[in-house]
């Protein structure tokens, strides 16, 4: 019997729920739709989205206080994050590339921590 597949849904609240929609929007690119979200689509069927549960002690969502942090996965790293500062985003000052690509971090109104995924080549 099949369990659970994938994730279907990241959903978090906000205190100003129309004006962190619009920064998603203007900022990451994110469609937003009419109902307050939207749906994202798997183009490469080899695709997938990493789910992790962390101890709370874990210093990595720093400095954001919520109880989690969403990764997104984007094409042009060093790009958005030039383009997120020009915008005057609370961008982290961080970058790291590895072998399992290059990440980088923005801080949201609501305080917090997105990090942002460019998959290494052929990914």
């Amino acid at each position: 019997m099949k369990r659970v597949t994938g994730v279907g849904g990241i959903f978090f609240k906000s205190p100003e729920p129309v004006a962190l929609r619009a920064w998603y929007k203007e900022h990451l690119g994110i469609d937003v739709q009419s109902w307050g979200g939207t749906a994202f689509k798997w183009s490469d069927p080899e695709g997938t989205t990493v789910w992790n549960i962390n101890d709370a002690s874990n210093k990595y969502f720093d400095p954001s206080t919520a109880p989690f942090m969403i990764n997104y996965r984007v094409d042009d790293l060093h790009a958005l994050v030039k383009v997120l500062r020009e915008e005057g985003c609370n961008v982290l000052d961080k970058i790291d590339e590895s072998e399992y690509g290059k990440f980088a971090w923005v801080i949201d109104p609501d305080g917090n921590k997105v990090e942002l995924w460019e998959p290494p080549a052929g990914q």
